[in-house]
């Protein structure tokens, strides 16, 4: 296993622990055992998760790099990297949509944790299909623009919107400026899905037509 496939199942290692470590506060608090202390406005558990994503995200970019850089570009690493990214981003948008029993008021709408995951399922469906007919699924624009706002929007809700909390903490949860950065990332998700679906809906069109 190289560096960059490390990197990789690391990153998929944080976001297990993460995410143990999130539920298993939440047990803990609910069951009367566990105050988890505050840093400002963030409760301190989701002030260590907000590093670990972050460190997570990292890796991100840094397997690539080096993988294309030093030519170690493996099928295994082909494989991981884009099941690790979905894992961090996908399963830290499904629980910051539950309820929680923590201190921390920020939230991801559930609405909008379905309609990203769901678009990333049905290009990843296109994409299985294009590959069989050999043909290639471009990324485009605002594809790459949800992204940077996930990578935003996400370590903003684990820091219970700091900085802004310290003037939106008052405000309607739906209305938080963190929130209003996971809405841009969702119109961006609809927005791209669409551009993929105008731009390669024929590839279904001639999988109908050979079957």
């Amino acid at each position: 296993m190289n560096l960059p496939t490390k990197l990789t199942v690391s990153r998929i290692v944080i976001v297990v622990v993460m995410l143990l470590g999130l539920f298993t506060c939440d047990i803990l608090y609910m069951a009367g055992i566990l105050v988890m202390p505050m840093i400002g406005p963030i409760n301190l558990a989701y002030f260590i998760s907000f590093f670990l994503f972050v460190i997570a995200s990292l890796t991100d970019m840094l397997d690539g790099k080096i993988a294309r850089k030093y030519n170690l570009v493996t099928d295994m690493g082909k494989f991981l990297d884009p099941v690790a990214d979905k894992l961090l981003v996908n399963l830290t948008l499904i629980y910051l949509a539950l309820p929680h029993f923590g201190t921390n008021n920020a939230f991801i709408p559930l609405s909008c944790v379905i309609i990203m995951i769901g678009r990333d399922l049905i290009i990843d469906a296109f994409r299985l299909v294009a590959s069989t007919k050999g043909s290639v699924v471009a990324a485009n624009i605002f594809g790459k623009l949800k992204t940077v706002f996930q990578m935003v929007a996400i370590p903003m809700v684990l820091l219970n919107s700091w900085p802004f909390a310290y003037f939106d903490a008052d405000w309607n949860n739906y209305l938080r400026i963190c929130n209003i950065a996971i809405y841009i990332a969702t119109a961006m998700s609809l927005i791209s899905l669409i551009i993929y679906l105008k731009q390669n809906w024929h590839i279904l069109l001639e999988k109908k037509e050979n079957d």
